[in-house]
């Protein structure tokens, strides 16, 4: 008897198995192929969002850069130490106005960026405290003249952020 019931129990039990571990594996595909949909999505609407966010800091690298700077913004007094702050509450403006652009680089790249406007303001201050320098005008032009024969810190940025778009496309 006890044979019997065994009989019909032990191969039901053994389909019952088999049935349950392929269901299982099925469904762990299905979540894997619903995830792997999801995130190809969600790259195709960051690429536009990261590619924007890419030129958006080559923009600010561009604008922060101290010779493109010195030549857009003039002086409004022959206080040079008036003109340094103007230069500076330039920089800090255009990098707090890009500062959301973080979340879609690389921390590596931001670091860079943080770096080249922190070296931009170490400059300038440096150039503004020569003695030699007597009014705005000339903090300007030797603003500009440092830059003429070296890359600013800027044009290292820069080269950074290609790099990395380069990397990522």
């Amino acid at each position: 008897m006890l044979l019997q019931i065994l009989s019909y129990c032990l191969p039901s039990v053994i389909v019952a198995v088999i049935a349950y571990l392929l269901f299982q594996q099925h469904f762990k595909n299905e979540a894997s192929t619903r995830q792997w949909l999801l995130q190809k999505d969600l790259r195709k609407e960051a690429l536009p969002l990261r590619l924007q966010a890419y030129e958006r800091l080559t923009l600010l690298l561009d604008r922060t850069s101290p010779q493109k700077l010195a030549l857009r913004i003039a002086p409004t007094s022959q206080d040079k130490m008036a003109y340094e702050l103007l230069l500076i509450e330039h920089i800090n403006a255009e990098y707090e106005h890009n500062i959301t652009q973080q979340i879609y680089v690389s921390g590596n790249l931001w670091n860079v960026i943080l770096i080249s406007k922190n070296t931009t303001l170490q400059i300038i201050h440096r150039i503004a405290t020569d003695e030699a320098i007597g009014d705005a005008q000339k903090l300007r032009e030797a603003i500009i003249a440092e830059f003429t024969d070296k890359p600013s810190p800027s044009t290292h940025a820069t080269a950074h952020v290609v790099s990395e778009v380069a990397n990522f496309i």
